[in-house]
C-alpha cells in the first residue's frame, strides 16, 4: 500500500502536460488490454478495473490544473 501513496504523490507533483501525455498513454493501454480480453485469455481481469480508476485520477489531477491556469 506504500507503493500506491507514493504513486499517488508522484502523479500529483507532475507538470500538466506530463499527466496529459501519461494518460494518454495509459488510455491506449486500457484499450488495447479491452481488445486482448475479448480476443483471448487475459491473465488478470482485475487489471482493467486498476486502468480506469487511475484514468479517473489523472483526469481529477488535469482539471485541477485546468482549474489553477497551469494548463500551458
Amino acid at each position: 500500500m506504500a507503493d500506491s501513496k507514493s504513486k499517488k504523490k508522484n502523479d500529483k507533483e507532475l507538470s500538466y502536460s506530463e499527466l496529459v501525455a501519461k494518460r494518454d498513454a495509459l488510455k491506449k493501454e486500457y484499450m488495447d488490454l479491452r481488445f486482448k480480453m475479448v480476443v483471448a485469455h487475459v491473465d488478470n481481469p482485475m487489471q482493467k478495473r486498476t486502468m480506469r480508476c487511475e484514468i479517473a485520477r489523472l483526469n481529477t489531477f488535469i482539471q485541477q490544473k485546468e482549474a489553477a491556469g497551469e494548463n500551458k
